[in-house]
């Protein structure tokens, strides 16, 4: 599954060349996955509420075209691989009136427990890896 996210580039994210900051990106990534989350009905105020953290293992980008203020993008998201202590996402960014694509890239979560401990989800959550697992393509 593939779940897309719109959004507008707001000024305060570009340079004095009216081009979005390559760093935003990563923020892209950021709302796209909280959106394909709560679109499969795993909300992360859920995943936390449970115990569980996923904190950021490892982040690749390659960016491709700029983006400019008030463009719309297109964060496509997808789970790419999971494990029962981690999961990795997916991304594409594209410009909207364009289509071309921003960037591409990938993220690595952990999954913690509460005492930020390492975290079997297949175990202690099937309910939740089922529900992740659920939309690996």
């Amino acid at each position: 599954m593939k779940a897309v996210y719109e959004r507008k580039v707001n000024y305060y994210e570009t340079d004095k060349m009216g081009v979005v900051h390559h760093a935003n990106y990563i923020k892209y990534f950021e709302e796209g996955r909280v959106d394909f989350l709560d679109k499969i009905g795993i909300s992360y105020r859920r995943i936390e509420e449970l115990g569980i953290f996923m904190p950021v293992l490892s982040v690749e980008i390659s960016y491709k075209a700029s983006a400019d203020f008030e463009d719309i993008l297109l964060v496509k998201t997808k789970l790419i691989k999971l494990t029962a202590a981690k999961a990795s996402f997916g991304y594409e960014i594209l410009n909207k009136k364009t289509g071309r694509t921003a960037c591409t890239g990938s993220s690595a979560h952990g999954f913690l427990n509460k005492d930020f401990k390492p975290l079997n989800v297949k175990r202690e959550f099937p309910e939740i890896f089922k529900g992740l697992a659920d939309t690996l393509e």
